[in-house]
């Protein structure tokens, strides 16, 4: 039975090594000033999404005002990336 184990085993290998060989699907590529725009969008994305969980978790009024003050100015870099 172990035999027969180690048998599936080798096959999926092999497996994962023909697909890994296989050519990707065809996406264009970017250039450096797309990758760039498409890291920055990423990066505002993530600083927008931490910024909202600590407004749910801001219990005084400043940090909260300071914390929508950065929401804006996150929303406008993304607007602007747009």
């Amino acid at each position: 039975m172990e035999a027969m184990a180690r048998g599936w085993e080798s096959k999926a290998v092999e497996s994962q090594q023909a697909d890994a060989g296989q050519a990707k699907p065809d996406r264009p590529e970017l250039t450096p000033a797309e990758r760039d725009r498409l890291q920055e969008r990423r990066s505002l994305e993530l600083a927008l999404a931490q910024t909202q969980a600590e407004l749910m978790a801001a219990c005084r009024a400043a940090h909260r005002d300071m914390l929508h003050q950065r929401l804006n100015a996150i929303r406008q870099a993304l607007d602007a990336l747009s």
